[in-house]
């Protein structure tokens, strides 16, 4: 990737995957020029084909993950979508909840608008400040009578932190609370087995590790789990027309309107691509690219990453902070001289902020939080020494300027 004839790196598949395999785009042209249809709106061989065009995506999805039914994977609009389908679909009034300091804005302001509205508690657990990991214990000890939700970021936004969802689900489940997961940071990138891991709900983005398109989204809803949950949205569904309500049965009950089929095309190659890969071999090349990074920028004069300061415990995303400059100085800074994008900023994670101590800015006026990279299935560790070696020389050069120059005693005599 190019611009003004500068190598260009991506850095910033915490926010959305670059580049897609090409079969994505591929997908989503062909059901452009060919297919059209909207399923469950026509008998014609279109509409038809549209519905195995979905189909197969939800087949794909259960294999990933290792689901029980393929109707149990619900589209939604994005990850964030599927967070508040579970949150405001299953917390009644006078419920209680649990979340974490580590935990994205997508779980943590539903939390706290029906917190507010005095519809339901909710407890935030604090992590250990070094890694962002929850002690399992302290979940188990939130639990209380009224507690109808434990919902969990499965990878930090900021740090990379990875929680251990499967003590947790099994804490969950022996509770008989149930579990939601937010996979953003994490499906596509390391194995996540719903049954083995006592997951209820998955949320996932269809556009980060799973290599689908912007506005596209997965939810899991264990078979069962559904009765505990009220609908968000109703209407059109192409079945049960004569009926005044909402069907019951999977998929349907959750999935109201056309699909954003052209969509779900793209994100059903990208699950095939990483089925394809094997998550195993993609989950190493993810450690390879943390050990990279992390051996490349120990040591560095002023410069500062955050979380697991080892490849366990991590995925490939990266918070830092150079001494005295603005991250998006230094954001700024990377794209301009080395062609590296990053993100700046609190990245709609205030909690893993504080929980990190970067809730206010380095500098006096300037912007809080840090400089992200974030590394994908196309990064390569060459592109990611090379990053990392950005980084270094920035924060020399600016060690450099910080220090006032030295002068001989000469020279103070005449001051």
């Amino acid at each position: 990737m190019t611009r003004n004839g500068m190598h260009r790196i991506y850095c910033d598949n915490a926010a959305t995957s670059f580049p897609k395999p090409p079969e994505v785009l591929q997908a989503m042209v062909h059901y452009a020029e060919h297919i059209g249809a909207s399923a469950g709106r026509g008998a014609y061989a279109e509409a038809r084909q549209s519905a195995l065009v979905i189909r197969a995506c939800r087949e794909r999805l259960n294999t990933f993950f290792n689901g029980e039914n393929p109707d149990h994977f619900i589209f939604t609009l994005n990850c964030s979508d599927a967070l508040n389908m579970v949150i405001h679909g299953i917390l009644k009034p006078g419920d209680h909840a649990i979340c974490i300091a580590m935990d994205h804005n997508s779980i943590l302001r539903p939390l706290n608008e029906w917190t507010s509205r005095g519809v339901i508690s909710h407890s935030r657990l604090a992590v250990q400040p070094g890694t962002g990991l929850v002690n399992p214990a302290d979940i188990r000890s939130a639990i209380t009578p009224r507690t109808r939700l434990i919902a969990i970021g499965h990878g930090s936004n900021v740090t990379g932190t990875v929680q251990h969802i499967e003590e947790i689900g099994k804490i969950a489940r022996a509770a008989s609370v149930p579990f939601l997961v937010d996979a953003a940071q994490t499906a596509g990138h390391i194995p996540i087995d719903v049954q083995a891991q006592g997951i209820d709900f998955l949320a996932c983005p269809g556009h980060k590790g799973l290599l689908g398109p912007l506005g596209t989204g997965v939810l899991y809803i264990r078979p069962g789990m559904q009765k505990l949950l009220s609908t968000v949205r109703e209407g059109g569904t192409g079945s049960v027309s004569e009926r005044d309500s909402q069907p019951e049965f999977m998929p349907d009950r959750f999935e109201s309107g056309s699909h954003n089929a052209i969509g779900i095309a793209g994100l059903s190659e990208g699950v095939q691509w990483l089925l394809d890969k094997g998550i195993n071999h993609l989950a190493a090349h993810q450690r390879a690219m943390c050990q990279a990074f992390i051996t490349a920028v120990t040591g560095a004069p002023g410069l500062t990453f955050f979380g697991p300061q080892t490849v366990a415990d991590r995925v490939g995303v990266f918070s830092v902070r150079l001494a005295g400059v603005d991250p998006l100085e230094l954001a700024n800074e990377l794209e301009e001289e080395f062609g590296i994008l990053t993100r700046p900023g609190l990245h709609c994670a205030p909690a893993a902020h504080q929980t990190i101590g970067t809730d206010q800015p380095a500098i006096s006026g300037g912007l809080a939080g840090t400089t992200r990279l974030s590394f994908g299935a196309f990064n390569t560790t060459a592109q990611v020494t090379t990053a990392a070696a950005a980084l270094t020389t920035l924060a020399s050069r600016h060690l450099k300027q910080q220090t006032p120059p030295s002068r001989s005693p000469a020279l103070h005599a005449h001051v």
